[in-house]
Parts: structure tokens; sequence; C-alpha cells
């Protein structure tokens, strides 16, 4: 890979897989930068289709390959900023760049478009994102536009004329419930995972949790998550191991559309809790998306193995079903 990308040599740039976090600083901070997308792919790859990179400066975000062309596309970015003239990029079988391999054997179709600081489509993504909203970008590489996303696959393309329309979901989110090792060894793994996690510890003492990139609150899960609202894109796992904490949290997740919710405890307190929620209100079809003793049996009992199995189940449940296989 380029070493024009920060961070080559170790990039973990690639880690990021949302595009939208980079995206917001850069028009915050009034930079033009470059967006790559995946709209393509034959045969086998890393990443399919819809997958992105952002380049802002010599700060990558995203990866295509594992670093195969990720330098290349780097490349063809900075011409593209340069000249505001979109590009479209082929990498693997019939390219005309035959230096450039794919391990895979496939072949890789990268669309690369300018963005500047006032983009109105990427103001409105933003807000749309703000607002969690699924929308559709819209875009030939000069015009772009953000429309409705009912049911959109999450990339479609015209070859002729040249368009793309990428769906964008609200960021996934975590909302964990607890104070134990286990419940903060899962708003941590949630947070490095890039989900945006908040951890709700009734009572709680006043100092953050000492870990970064989680919101801490300290009210009860039944007043909180009104409050913030949940939608297929929000998991809840209530880990107090308080029915009076917990139980609440459930309820109101499983009744307006959290796409996860789980809660964890002892097996042979399931009936009770379910006729407790049954009794609250909950119908047949919403206790049946519970998930009691939630994660992967197998791994082990102690807290980051826990953790690890819950968080695991979480991204599966939250997981677009073109994404699974």
């Amino acid at each position: 890979m380029s070493t024009m990308i920060e961070g080559a040599d170790w990039p973990i740039f690639g880690w990021e897989e949302d595009i939208r976090p980079a995206l917001a600083a850069a028009m915050a901070s009034g930079r033009t930068v470059a967006l790559a997308t995946l709209y393509r792919v034959e045969g086998s790859a890393p990443r399919g289709p819809g997958a992105q990179m952002l380049f802002d400066g010599d700060r990558a975000t995203g990866y295509f390959s594992g670093d195969c062309i990720e330098g290349d596309v780097a490349s063809h970015a900075d011409e593209v900023l340069a000249s505001g003239v979109p590009q479209r990029l082929h990498y693997g079988m019939g390219s005309p760049w035959i230096d450039i391999r794919l391990r895979c054997g496939g072949a890789l179709h990268v669309f690369v478009e300018r963005i500047d600081a006032g983009d109105t489509a990427a103001a409105a993504l933003l807000a749309s994102t703000g607002a969690r909203r699924p929308c559709l970008w819209s875009s030939d590489g000069i015009r772009r536009t953000i429309i409705g996303a009912e049911d959109a696959p999450l990339l479609a393309f015209a070859q002729e004329p040249f368009a793309i329309r990428r769906r964008y979901d609200p960021p996934r989110r975590l909302i964990v419930s607890g104070g134990d090792p286990g419940a903060l060894a899962l708003a941590r793994l949630g947070a490095e995972a890039q989900f945006e996690t908040i951890l709700l510890r009734p009572g709680g003492p006043e100092t953050p949790p000492p870990f970064p990139g989680v919101t801490y609150l300290r009210e009860e899960p039944a007043d909180v998550l009104p409050r913030i609202g949940v939608d297929p894109w929000t998991a809840y796992v209530g880990a107090t191991h308080e029915d009076h904490h917990d139980l609440g949290g459930c309820l109101y997740a499983l009744r307006n559309g959290a796409g996860y919710v789980g809660m964890i405890g002892a097996r042979s307190r399931s009936a009770e809790r379910l006729a407790m929620l049954g009794a609250a209100g909950a119908t047949p079809e919403e206790l049946a998306r519970l998930n009691l003793s939630p994660g992967v049996s197998g791994l082990g009992k102690a807290p980051w193995a826990v953790a690890v199995g819950i968080l695991a189940e979480v991204m599966q449940a939250l997981n677009p079903s073109h994404e699974r296989a």
C-alpha cells in the first residue's frame, strides 16, 4: 500500500466501516474529500458492493481489499480532488492495470467522486443520519441527491449513463443497562466495534466509566429509552440483574421495534420474567423476540467471554439480510 495514506503500515483505518463521521468532521472544518464506493464485485472479494472509503488529505477511512488496491485508489482520489472529474476504476480480472493483482482472483469496480465542504447532498445525508432516518445517496459524480430508502438494496448502479444509489441506514446503536464487569465489558466492546454505545447505570457513580466512546447515563432504562427512542438499528441489553430495572427497559424496547432485545439472568428466572412482561402488556409476538440468557453458548462465563457472545448475537440480529451470506 502507498505510504501516502497515513497509517499505511498499520491500516487500522479499515476498522472504520461508516464513512459518515469522517465526512461530518471534514465538512465541519471546510475540507473537500474524495468518496470511493465499491459498486460492483466479480468473483470472490473481501468486501461487497456498497463498501466505501473516504480520503481526507492523507487520512483514509474504510477499506476494500485489505492492502491490494487502497494505495492506488488513494492516488486516483488525489486526481479527483484536483480536477473534480469523477473516475471509475477497475481492478483484477479484465483490468487495464495488469500490475495490480488481487489475491482473491476476482474483480473490483470502484467509483470515486469529489465532495465539497458545502455539498448539499452530503449535508442532507448527515441530517438524515442525525435524525436516524434511512436514505439513498444518488450520484453520477457531479449531481447528487438524497431520496427515500423504502426497501432499497444497499447498492444499485446504472451503467450508461452511469450513476449509483447507495443506501445509508442509521448507525447501529447498543444500549446496555448495568454496572457489573460483564455489562462494562459489553459496553466497551460495543464502542470499539463502532456502535453508538449508551451505558445506563441507575443511581450509578457520578464519574463516567474508565474507557472512551460510551455515553453514560444514571437514570432508569424505562425513563431513558422513551427520551432517546429505539428503532430497528438499536439493541437493548438489560444487564443489571435486577428485574425492577431491566424489565421496564425490555418492555419499551420490545414494544417500540428495537432490532434486538436481551436480558441477562439465570434461565430458571425466564418463566417468571415472561409472565411479568406479559402482565405489563407485552404480546406473545413481542415476547418471542426477547433473548433471555443471551449470547453464544460455549464461550465461557468470564466477563469478556459473555460480552463477546452477546455482541456477536447483536451483530447478527442487526446485520441486513443481504450481508449475511
